[in-house]
């Protein structure tokens, strides 16, 4: 579930009440609508330092986004950890990796090399 509420109704994939508890609690982090509303998979993720206490430090793209997408604001959210791995579970296996950890789909499958 989003932690900030924009002006614009977002029409997520999963409905909040279909969001189940997969994963331990670890923090929330940044996500961009190409994968909640738009419904594509995560392609790049990167961890860096926390921005405040609950952040994990991960940020999430389908790695489809133009950076003009990226800067604008309204395309991004705070997430549950949670709450994105319901859209996409072959992130789990890789949340724990430390700081400064940036992480790409290999095509066609379910796992991610480090670059």
């Amino acid at each position: 579930m989003p932690f900030k509420n924009h002006e614009v109704k977002k029409n997520f994939r999963i409905i909040s009440v279909d969001i189940r508890k997969i994963m331990p609690s670890m923090g929330c982090c940044l996500a961009t609508d190409k994968i909640n509303v738009d419904g594509l998979k995560v392609g790049y993720m990167y961890r860096e330092e926390s921005d405040f206490e609950a952040d994990s430090g991960w940020r999430i793209f389908s790695g489809t986004e133009s950076q003009d997408y990226v800067d604008n604001s309204s395309n991004t959210e705070i997430y549950d950890l949670n709450t994105i791995a319901n859209y996409d579970p072959s992130i789990i296996p890789y949340l724990n990796s430390p700081f400064g950890t940036e992480l790409e789909r290999i095509p066609g499958t379910d796992k991610f090399n480090k670059i």
